[in-house]
């Protein structure tokens, strides 16, 4: 009697273990098991979609090219910036002049209303800027779009017209612009000026 009782007790104890082991079907970790290889199924679906499409490029003029930008050439056109203006005060250099003399050639300054605006706003501490902004033999380039944030008026004029030298010291500016194939920057460097992306055929001095 007592051997059948030990044997019924193991079988007990076995049958207690094994339901602990396995897992049933409708076990909640399953579901969410299932759960996350349709989301990763579904990412992977999106991706491959994604590498399907094809991308639209924004056409570039072949104007914008060095080798085929006949509008780029002397007399140059160099739109410049506030920033650009005030540094040349501190460095005592003349725009006129300077950027005649870093071209080699003559060259025609030009200013849009924004950047006016932009000087006027900047109080009497950059009044010396806005007196040389003034100055007639700028040529004023008139704004008819909204507000008067220069930088975004640069880049737009840019890109519409394929005949102007950005003349900027702001980093974010000069970055920009060289996004845009085809289109010079001058800055100053060692006080004087430099510029960059220019045609060799055009006898520039490089940098």
């Amino acid at each position: 009697m007592g051997a059948n009782r030990k044997k019924k007790a193991k079988t007990i104890a076995l049958r207690k273990s094994l339901k602990t082991k396995l897992i049933s079907l409708n076990d909640s970790r399953l579901k969410t098991g299932g759960k996350i290889s349709k989301e990763k199924l579904k990412k992977k679906q999106k991706s491959q979609a994604e590498e399907m499409q094809v991308k639209k490029v924004k056409p570039i003029t072949s104007a914008m090219f060095f080798a085929y930008n006949t509008k780029l050439g002397p007399p140059y056109h160099i739109l410049v910036d506030t920033n650009f203006i005030n540094l040349s005060l501190k460095n005592k250099l003349d725009v006129h002049k300077g950027s005649m003399d870093c071209l080699f050639a003559k060259c025609t300054c030009y200013i849009t209303d924004c950047v006016l605006a932009e000087l006027e706003k900047l109080g009497p501490r950059y009044k010396m800027g806005l007196k040389a902004a003034r100055d007639p033999r700028f040529q004023r380039l008139p704004c008819v779009h909204k507000g008067t944030y220069a930088d975004d008026c640069i880049i737009e004029r840019v890109n519409q017209h394929k005949c102007y030298i950005v003349a900027s010291c702001d980093k974010g500016v000069r970055n920009r612009v060289r996004k845009i194939p085809g289109v010079p920057i001058m800055y100053i460097s060692n006080k004087r000026y430099t510029i960059e992306r220019m045609p060799d055929a055009f006898g520039a001095p490089k940098v």
